[in-house]
């Protein structure tokens, strides 16, 4: 008898996605992403202007910020901007999603601009930075088709689709694409963060007071690219609704 979840999906299954492109009126590329009920507003916004270390070098720069809602968790948490500063875990996830978006693009070929991609959690239930990563690259790539379709790029700078799943290993079973229960439950949880050619960006593996074998490892990676396989093709699909 097949193993299934809480949420009665299988061990290998997503959860169900949503994307919702053309989300915000003023953004370059918008789009709302949820999995499950983790949902992220991502926005990529374009200017003209690069930072100072960048200036007169010739290409562009992609970079990222993450932030949550108050009221996204069970419990309010206090604003940072209240706090006065970022968390770690905020610099950690933003400095994440900017690293998995510059691996997608030629900065060169984007020319001497920045494009900032926003990324606001607005309800989290597990995931929200490979949700923010997978989103954050179809707001990215909406807004490249937009400054295609203008004539101010005369190619196309993306090299290829990024995308982000957590995977882990709960009550000894590997699975995919946790949720906060399963997530606050793991034996091992991995952020796996893939290009559509099926090569690595980046890979946050971390045994919670527990280990794991190669073949665990292998089994979660397994798992990892099947699910990217799948949300690539969701991300295409957005692209193209998005940029029409």
């Amino acid at each position: 008898m097949e193993f299934l979840r809480e949420d009665s999906r299988s061990l290998d299954q997503l959860r169900e996605a949503r994307i919702i492109t053309g989300f915000t009126m003023h953004a370059e590329g918008s789009v709302l992403i949820e999995m499950g009920n983790t949902k992220v507003i991502c926005t990529a916004s374009i200017s003209e202007k690069l930072p100072p270390f960048l200036r007169n070098k010739g290409r562009g720069w992609v970079t990222a910020e993450y932030s949550m809602l108050p009221r996204a968790t069970e419990d309010r948490n206090i604003r940072e901007a209240a706090k006065g500063k970022l968390s770690g875990r905020t610099m950690e996830i933003q400095r994440l999603i900017g690293r998995s978006l510059r691996a997608c693009i030629d900065l060169e070929k984007l020319g001497e601009r920045s494009i900032t991609v926003d990324c606001d959690v607005i309800q989290a239930d597990g995931g929200t930075r490979t949700a923010s990563i997978t989103g954050g690259f179809i707001a990215l790539a909406i807004a490249v088709n937009k400054l295609i379709a203008e004539g101010k790029l005369p190619e196309n700078p993306i090299l290829s689709n990024v995308a982000a799943i957590s995977v882990g290993i709960v009550g000894d079973k590997p699975m995919i694409d946790l949720k906060y229960t399963e997530d606050a439950a793991a034996q091992v949880d991995m952020n796996v963060i893939m290009n559509a050619d099926g090569e690595y960006v980046e890979v946050q593996g971390t045994g919670e007071e527990a280990t794991y074998s190669r073949a665990e490892l292998n089994a979660m990676l397994d798992l990892a690219e099947q699910g990217i396989k799948e949300l690539v093709e969701m991300q295409n699909k957005a692209i193209e609704e998005g940029s029409n």
